[in-house]
């Protein structure tokens, strides 16, 4: 019988060997089980819009990366079907952000996923649902 935390944690490392944007972010992974994740960002002033605060874009992009991460550590290949977000405070440069997805939900077909987005201080920047479609193509 395989490590199910090992075999999670390899797949996630593929992944996100070539996962160019979660690089160019400059997302980290903190820890990976099957099922979740914990990812940490540092916001740079590049992800700033007109108003001096991160584009909702980036924090939106931040857990989509979560999403993909947790959903696919099973080893089965899942894509999302549907995400939404809410940013109940601002993100500003110099901040680090940490998204901890938990999965909710899975069966054979779909996964429902929660992250929230939290800053060095603890505060919760951001919630993001999403569903995901899980094939039934194996990786890893």
């Amino acid at each position: 019988m395989k490590d199910t935390r090992r075999h999670a944690r390899k797949v996630v490392r593929s992944m996100y060997e070539n996962d160019r944007f979660s690089q160019l972010l400059g997302i980290k992974i903190q820890k990976v089980e099957p099922g979740s994740c914990v990812l940490k960002m540092k916001i740079t002033k590049e992800m700033v819009n007109g108003f001096h605060t991160v584009h909702g874009g980036v924090t939106f992009a931040f857990a989509d990366s979560a999403l993909a991460f947790a959903s696919n550590s099973h080893g089965r290949l899942s894509v999302a079907l549907e995400a939404s977000i809410s940013y109940p405070k601002p993100v500003h440069v110099g901040d680090t952000l940490t998204a901890d997805a938990e999965e909710v939900s899975v069966t054979n077909k779909t996964g429902v996923y929660l992250i929230t987005i939290t800053n060095q201080r603890k505060q919760r920047v951001a919630f993001f649902k999403g569903t995901v479609y899980r094939t039934s193509k194996e990786i890893g």
